[in-house]
């Protein structure tokens, strides 16, 4: 049978198919503070920044069903320069026979050397410095996760595959070491995304897995699509889930595998995004999966090495109509300024994405109907996604990443050769819990369709702007820089412990004169089999003032930093504030 591992998916998107979402872009002008269509609102740089990568599928005719799901991306500072370079996740051939050593390239390690012109414009610049890095990442490639494992101030990188997965230890001169049997992180089962969070307390990053379903090539099962009959990619609904898995740092590197001793390894779902926060306000670390059709798990942290998954009494397992859906990407964030961490997850076609609201002590009410969010997704199977201020103006948008999992019939009866293509997606918060749809007036760079699966977000090019890195399968990667037109303030936080390590899961608080304060959580976890940028930013819009924050750390303790100047990043390190003020604001 043909393959069709080498076919680029850069398409204009199907007229038609928008039709369903241009009704709510008449709701644009009722936006609290909407972006100019001035000008493209991101600039696709991929290829002048020397990004040369396509996520290989090996697609060759048999639909195994891994072919169908990767892979991700990662930003993080690996060299400690102030930039954030790229880590990309690579698939590659695939059947029962294939040695992994005979998967080239293998996972890409991109350097940002990106530089300001005499000008002050930004010239954004990528190297592959895989091979002098060390790193040989051969397995086939599901999704990346960024973590501090030994607290030495460096970002290690723990990579997902079909397979074994892979820890690599950042040496701190440019290499990286493969720890991974000395670590015992190993997982051999098919995991997707990951989260690196201090779940005990210790001060040490612990490992929680999301594992998908058990699949191999010997149950390989043969699915038809339902409207052509001809061969497609199954559902998970077609193998059994598989249990998650958690992995409690022990220290010099090393993990114990603790999963049935927390309560997690009875439950086995189809686990592909996962997201570390505390949702309750008990101080402790709780963590979400989103499952595959099957419920959603909640894992409440009960702070005695245990978890008990509350999905169904927080609201959180199924929709608000009690229907499972098919959860791909997850991420949390506080979107209505309420100082909770709300949930969205993407979903398959035919399903909306979801919009959990939290009353702020952990209970959550499924808001999609009522948000504006729910019927612009229906027509697309959505992935990455994640929180961002597209705009600054200080409130809380979303990025979708969007391709189906089964075919699509408009694209098959037009002749398409890989007929799974679709567009992404932006939403602008409207600042009254409504959202509405701005893909069509962002630009030519999300005019494009893809398969599109990974998708990681940060700041670039260190301008208070938020860009994304978009991973597609048999499609280039994309890397898109923020060029939002408008001029509004920002206030950058790098969260970092007395040593400049970075702490993840520390919480800034905005102090607001009018309104009440804003909550923004360091964190790269979360979206679909990627890793973000654990910077905090908070949009300002055009108050070009000083600020105050005060930074909730993780273990418990609380400071203030005043007089902080804005468009700037700040490194706030934990013990150089100063105490809560008389007053609690």
């Amino acid at each position: 049978m043909k393959t069709c591992s080498g076919m680029e998916e850069t398409r204009k998107s199907p007229t038609r198919r928008r039709l369903g979402w241009l009704a709510l872009g008449a709701l644009l002008s009722a936006a609290a503070s909407v972006v100019s269509a001035d000008s493209d609102w991101f600039a696709d740089v991929t290829a002048e920044a020397g990004v040369d990568f396509r996520y290989d599928n090996g697609m060759s005719g048999q639909y195994y069903f891994p072919e169908i799901m990767g892979g991700g991306a990662a930003l993080l500072d690996y060299n400690g320069d102030g930039l954030l370079d790229l880590y990309l996740v690579q698939g590659g051939t695939l059947g029962p026979d294939i040695d992994p050593s005979e998967r080239p390239p293998g996972d890409r390690l991109y350097r940002n050397d990106s530089f300001q012109d005499d000008n002050g414009d930004w010239k954004i610049r990528f190297t592959d410095v895989t091979e002098q890095s060390g790193i040989e990442a051969r397995g086939y490639g599901m999704g990346v996760a960024v973590g501090d494992i030994d607290g030495d101030g460096l970002q290690d990188l723990y990579v997902l595959n079909f397979g074994p997965n892979q820890l690599w230890r950042n040496n701190g001169d440019g290499t990286f070491t493969d720890i991974t049997e000395r670590a015992g992180v190993g997982d051999p089962r098919w995991s997707v995304s990951a989260s690196f969070a201090d779940l005990n307390g210790d001060g040490l990053l612990d490992l929680f897995v999301a594992n998908y379903v058990d699949f191999s090539f010997q149950g390989h099962r043969v699915c038809r699509s339902a409207t052509t009959s001809q061969q497609d990619y199954c559902s998970p609904s077609a193998y059994e889930g598989v249990r998650d898995t958690l992995f409690i740092n022990q220290g010099e590197g090393r993990f114990a595998d603790r999963t049935e001793a927390a309560g997690i390894a009875g439950t086995t779902r189809h686990g592909l995004g996962v997201v570390a926060a505390d949702f309750n306000g008990s101080g402790r670390i709780d963590i979400f999966v989103a499952n595959d059709g099957t419920a959603n798990s909640l894992w409440v942290n009960q702070g005695d090495g245990t978890f008990i998954d509350d999905g169904f009494m927080a609201g959180t397992a199924v929709n608000a109509d009690g229907s499972m859906e098919a959860g791909m990407g997850v991420d949390a964030g506080d979107y209505d300024r309420s100082g909770a961490e709300d949930l969205f997850i993407t979903h398959m076609r035919r399903e909306t994405n979801t919009l959990y609201r939290n009353d702020g002590q952990g209970w959550f009410t499924d808001v999609t109907a009522t948000s504006g969010l729910g019927a612009p997704s229906l027509p697309a199977t959505g992935f990455g996604t994640a929180w961002l201020d597209i705009d600054n103006d200080g409130w809380l948008d979303l990025f979708a990443v969007n391709g189906a999992v089964v075919i699509e019939e408009d694209l098959v009866a037009a002749g398409d050769p890989f007929p799974y293509h679709q567009p992404d997606q932006l939403f602008l918060n409207r600042g009254d819990g409504r959202f509405v749809e701005a893909t069509d007036r962002a630009g030519a760079a999300l005019e494009v369709s893809h398969v599109g699966r990974g998708l990681a977000v940060g700041d670039i090019d260190n301008n208070g702007r938020t860009d994304l890195v978009i991973v597609n399968i048999n499609g280039p990667a994309r890397v898109l820089i923020n060029r939002t037109p408008e001029e509004h303030h920002w206030l950058g936080l790098a969260l970092n412990d007395e040593r400049g390590r970075v702490l993840t899961q520390a919480v800034a608080w905005l102090r607001e004169d009018n309104g009440p304060d804003r909550r923004r959580r360091a964190r790269a976890d979360g979206s679909y089999a990627s890793a973000n940028d654990p910077r905090v930013i908070f949009g300002l819009a055009g108050n070009p003032a000083s600020r105050t924050v005060e930074v909730h750390w993780p273990d418990g303790q609380r400071e203030w930093f005043s007089d902080l100047a804005v468009d700037q990043y700040h490194a706030l390190s934990r013990g150089s504030g100063r105490g809560q003020p008389e007053g609690d604001l």
